[in-house]
C-alpha cells in the first residue's frame, strides 16, 4: 500500500501536473538536474525500501500509525493539489505582476501548496515507519520550508 501512495503522488507530479501548468518563468537548466537527481535518487530509495527491506507485522493497514499516517498524507495531496488549482488560476492568460492567492489553505498560510507537500510526506513517512520515508519527510521540510519563507 505505501509503494502504491508513493507511485499516486510520483504520477501526479510527473504526468498530470505539468500538463495542468500554464507557461511560466522557465527553469534554470541547473536547478532541473538537480531535481531530476534528487528525484531519481529518492524514487529508488523509497521503492527499494518500501519492497526489499520494510517488514510489517500482520495488520498493519489497522495500525493507528498506519491510518493517521495514510488520513495526514490523503489530505495533505488534497491541499497540495487544490492549492496547485488556485496558483495555476491566478491570473488570465497574458497577465503578469504579483497576485496573493485566496481561498483553501491560502487563508492560513501563505504557502499553502508548500504546506500540503510536507504535510503529505510527513503522513507517508508515519505510515511507512521507514528511516528513508522519514529521510523523505525532512527533506522536503527544509526545501519547501525554505521556498515557502522565500516566497512570504
Amino acid at each position: 500500500v505505501s509503494t502504491i501512495i508513493f507511485c499516486l503522488f510520483v504520477y501526479y507530479r510527473a504526468l498530470i501536473f505539468p500538463l495542468l501548468i500554464r507557461e511560466g518563468k522557465p527553469t534554470p537548466f541547473f536547478t532541473f538536474v538537480l531535481a531530476l537527481l534528487f528525484c531519481v535518487f529518492n524514487g529508488y530509495l523509497q521503492g527499494r525500501s518500501l519492497t526489499n527491506y520494510a517488514r510489517y507485522p500482520p495488520g498493519w493497514l489497522k495500525d493507528s500509525r498506519f491510518i493517521t499516517g495514510f488520513i495526514g498524507w490523503l489530505i495533505g495531496m488534497a491541499i497540495n493539489i487544490h492549492s496547485d488549482h488556485i496558483l495555476r488560476n491566478l491570473r488570465k492568460p497574458g497577465e503578469t505582476g504579483y497576485k496573493i492567492p485566496r481561498g483553501g489553505m491560502f487563508e492560513y498560510v501563505s504557502g499553502a501548496n508548500f504546506f500540503g507537500e510536507i504535510l503529505e510526506w510527513f503522513g507517508f513517512a508515519l505510515a511507512c515507519c521507514t528511516i528513508e520515508s522519514l529521510a523523505f519527510a525532512l527533506c522536503t521540510l527544509f526545501i519547501l520550508g525554505s521556498r515557502a519563507r522565500q516566497h512570504h
